[in-house]
């Protein structure tokens, strides 16, 4: 694929994907993103070729003006693009397919310290809305969707939407899928943890409740027994003092 070639494609990327976009010179000229695109591709270049300081200060100064930050390692496709795309964050080993679109604040990176491939392969037509991090190395298929903040850790299928933290899959190949595989719903220990506390607490001020008023039956001139949780008989004193009294 020519330069020429690719350049042209990109800016369709934009024409085709932003309905505010008024005009190929508007594109070119204003599209934070389509600039840290062509600026990867150069730096991109070097890095291929070993000159890797040089093209991670072409990366830097593309970050430093677009505040768009894409490894020089990272293989982009045709037609990527970068909408807004502040704060958006592209790994050395990511792999990006082709027509596949970008939000503002996405990160596409690893999990950790570990040498190679690291960071996640993103197939053709995939779409990742704002905020989404996207960690590890596993693949998302073609045709996919990440909502707006989720946080996918493992691969998804294609033509599968994922949202949530971790992310889930709630639709695949167009349907809603089983409720079974609605991971939102699995058991929270730390929330069934505080359940459990408020209804100790709960008894506890039942209790204290129940005392409460049997101490002030005794101050009006009560007396007598009363049932405890577990149905024996408690003698209770006499108000003035005296020895305790029967039934």
């Amino acid at each position: 694929m020519g330069v020429w070639s690719n350049i042209k494609s990109d800016i369709d990327a934009v024409m085709e994907n932003d309905p505010a976009a008024r005009s190929r010179f508007d594109a070119v000229f204003t599209y934070a993103g389509l600039h840290a695109i062509w600026a990867h591709r150069i730096a991109h270049f070097f890095f291929r070729h070993r000159w890797c300081t040089v093209a991670r200060i072409i990366s830097q100064a593309s970050r430093f003006f677009t505040g768009i930050e894409i490894h020089p390692g990272a293989r982009i496709g045709r037609k990527l693009f970068i909408d807004h795309g502040m704060g958006v964050v592209i790994g050395e080993t990511c792999e990006i397919g082709d027509d596949v679109v970008i939000y503002q604040g996405v990160t596409l990176g690893g999990t950790g310290k570990e040498k190679g491939k690291r960071h996640p392969t993103i197939g053709n037509r995939v779409v990742i809305a704002s905020g989404a991090k996207v960690l590890g190395s596993f693949k998302v298929g073609d045709n996919a969707n990440i909502g707006a903040n989720s946080v996918v850790l493992r691969e998804v299928p294609p033509n599968s939407t994922v949202v949530g933290i971790p992310g889930r899959i709630v639709k695949r190949n167009g349907k809603r899928v089983a409720d079974r595989l609605d991971h939102a719903n699995l058991p929270d220990p730390v929330v069934d943890t505080f359940r459990q506390m408020q209804k100790e607490i709960n008894e506890l001020k039942a209790e204290v409740e129940q005392l409460r008023q049997e101490r002030e039956a005794v101050r009006t001139g009560g007396g007598g027994f009363r049932e405890t949780a577990a149905g024996d008989d408690v003698r209770i004193a006499d108000p003035v003092g005296c020895a305790p009294y029967d039934k």
